[in-house]
């Protein structure tokens, strides 16, 4: 199930605009420099790794070179609480598949296109201090073996490493720098603390032709990560950027929000106990309920068929995808693909 921490990176970085953001901070300044950022597309698909853990997901962009060479930027959003020792071998592995991938879909092609392995971490353990290179995790004889051994490096943006003033500074779409600061912060007691700090940012991402839309995601966030403290800085933030009926609009969803993050938390107690069959019944129920009061909430018209469909639906994983879409949905076809409008 996609967690708040993997709904809101991904919501934020799956953009173009703003994962060259990203990437524009962590690459080398010669790679920046050579790459057309105007090319930047993401390819479909929200996870494009099947195997990735309930603490990752991933995002896959191709952009072209200056000179029209072709390039894929392979980032992993990494939101474990724990740093993972084997995460060079799994990088690894990850662009080993894409490679792969690429050249079954390019089978005319004699060379690989350059391939940049990119891992974001927010985790709320502190730095992260796991190898980066691959053939740091063999135990070698002796130096002279080290050529003998596999060669792969990724490159890090350690979020637990940054200090808030450079977060700030970096170059990008108002979104991505206050997502940066959220994701850092989140998790840590310093959060309710620094949100007062961040009104004009709130008031830029708010000033965005989306901006209504961007906020909604941002207050779905803190009310997942936060506590009461969080969530009374997070009001008084609102009230400061916009007038107090939008303001109560917004926070008046905030019982929701916290209604959904007791069916989800729920639903994992459910999955752990799996005996209790009933419960999971239940839980599916609610989770069909909340994708309709979504959809309702974002005015996506639901037909009485497409109502007995989501309500009728037994199978937890296609809810699950069912709810990730609407919480972008516009139109119903938006969720229910095959339905035709």
């Amino acid at each position: 199930m996609s967690g708040p921490h993997d709904l809101f990176a991904r919501y934020t970085f799956g953009h173009p605009e703003r994962a060259a953001a990203e990437l524009r901070a962590v690459l080398p300044a010669h790679v920046v420099s050579e790459v057309d950022w105007t090319s930047l597309r993401r390819e479909p698909g929200s996870v494009v790794d099947p195997e990735l853990r309930e603490t990752e997901s991933d995002l896959l962009f191709t952009a072209r070179l200056r000179t029209g060479q072709s390039l894929l930027l392979y980032v992993l959003l990494e939101h474990q609480s724990s740093v993972d020792s084997w995460m060079a071998l799994r990088m690894l592995r990850y662009v080993v598949r894409q490679v792969e991938r690429w050249r079954q879909e390019h089978p005319e092609s004699s060379r690989l296109p350059v391939l940049i392995p990119l891992v974001m971490y927010h985790g709320p353990e502190g730095a992260w201090t796991a190898p980066r290179r691959v053939e740091e995790l063999f135990e070698l004889p002796g130096e002279q073996w080290r050529t003998l051994v596999p060669r792969f490096e990724y490159l890090l943006d350690d979020l637990t490493a940054e200090r808030e003033e450079a977060l700030r500074a970096r170059s990008g779409p108002p979104l991505a720098r206050l997502a940066w600061l959220v994701l850092r912060y989140g998790r840590t007691q310093d959060l309710a603390r620094k949100l007062p700090d961040w009104v004009a940012l709130f008031a830029q991402v708010e000033a965005d032709a989306e901006g209504a839309e961007h906020l909604v995601v941002i207050i779905r966030y803190l009310v997942w990560v936060g506590d009461a403290a969080v969530h009374t800085a997070a009001r008084r933030v609102l009230n400061s950027v916009l007038d107090e009926q939008r303001a109560e609009e917004l926070m008046g969803s905030w019982a929701e929000e916290m209604i959904e993050r007791g069916v989800q938390k729920g639903l994992a107690r459910g999955r752990e106990e799996g005996r209790e069959e009933g419960r999971e019944e239940g839980l599916i129920r609610a989770r069909a309920e909340y994708i309709l009061r979504t959809l309702t909430a974002r005015g996506v018209h639901v037909d009485e068929a497409a109502r007995q469909r989501i309500l009728t639906c037994t199978d937890m994983a296609t809810l699950d995808r069912w709810f990730d879409r609407a919480l972008n949905a516009t139109t119903l076809s938006d969720v229910l693909e095959d339905l035709a409008q």
